[in-house]
């Protein structure tokens, strides 16, 4: 038996080649850092969103890109940004887009993030062999299929992850080799799951023990749970379930992010203490600035504007 096999047996694994994604049921987190923290750190380093949760001095603040092109992506990246979320779920951007818009944002040291369509792991799987640095999931329900979400995104043993893309190397400075690639990739990468539903709220504690990040959409859990925002108006009710998920990755020594429509909205919730927090879209960002622009040129004032997504 190897000294890696005896480790994993140690551990409590049945088997190597018998992972699955009832795995981290019995097989802490913790564990799973044993399992993959003297294996190097060259992909780690390279994550600049992990970077700064794991320096844990300020929030990481980033951009949601929307719109298809590698020039929108090296815009966003150049702007200062941690990481940029490449919205492929309401987004104007399919799977071809994605394979451009990851390495452009990577190449200028920025995290590319994919939030992918569906729960559907063949999805995980584009995202992460793309060479995103992490993938966030939509509209989760119940602990089940994060238990699932989470298998397939990570390798044997601590999931089911297949292996073979040399796509994702390109996207790590310096770039991994294969077997860097495969020994690296589950402490590297980052599991994110959206909480948008009552169901999600209702099981917060059970699920952000097994992933990395819970990002509150606010705006389909606000639909969820009976308090719409509507012109921009947050009800208690809403702020009440936020918080409960803020707490709950606090507790859990997990991170916490949130979708805000504005960098003023976005200083709101860093001085609240959320780790991850979106500041604009390009989409609305730039229909914003258009009609700043114009109506400057005018001579007009334009009227406050209710927060949108």
């Amino acid at each position: 038996m190897t000294r890696a096999a005896a480790r994993l047996w140690s551990l409590g694994l049945r088997r190597p080649g018998r992972a699955s994604g009832h795995h981290l049921s019995y097989l802490r987190s913790s564990q799973i850092r044993v399992l993959t923290a003297d294996v190097g750190s060259k992909m780690l380093k390279s994550n600049r969103l992990k970077q700064v949760f794991i320096e844990d001095k300020r929030p990481a603040m980033g951009f949601w890109q929307m719109l298809p092109g590698s020039n929108i992506s090296r815009v966003l990246a150049s702007s200062g940004a941690d990481w940029v979320m490449v919205d492929c779920e309401h987004g104007n951007i399919d799977d071809a887009a994605m394979h451009e818009a990851v390495p452009a944002i990577a190449a200028l040291g920025v995290s590319p993030i994919v939030r992918i369509p569906d729960l559907q792991p063949w999805m995980v799987k584009r995202a992460l062999d793309s060479g995103a640095h992490g993938i966030l999931v939509p509209l989760i329900r119940t602990v089940k299929e994060v238990e699932d979400l989470v298998a397939a995104s990570k390798f044997p043993p601590c999931g089911r992850r297949g292996f073979g893309s040399p796509i994702a190397l390109q996207n790590f400075d310096p770039a991994p080799t294969f077997s860097e690639y495969l020994q690296q990739a589950n402490d590297s990468l980052l599991t994110m799951v959206q909480i948008e539903t009552r169901e999600a709220l209702d099981a917060i504690e059970q699920i952000v023990a097994l992933v990395d990040v819970v990002f509150i959409g606010p705006f389909d859990l606000g639909n969820n749970i009976g308090h719409p925002i509507i012109d921009g108006k947050r009800d208690p009710e809403l702020d009440e379930a936020i918080s409960r998920v803020l707490e709950a990755a606090l507790a859990a020594g997990k991170k916490c992010g949130i979708f805000c429509t504005d960098g003023e909205q976005a200083k709101q919730y860093a001085d609240m203490g959320f780790h991850m927090i979106n500041v604009a879209t390009d989409y609305t960002a730039l229909g914003a600035v258009m009609a700043e622009s114009l109506a400057a040129a005018r001579g007009q004032v334009l009227q406050d504007k209710a927060a949108s997504y």
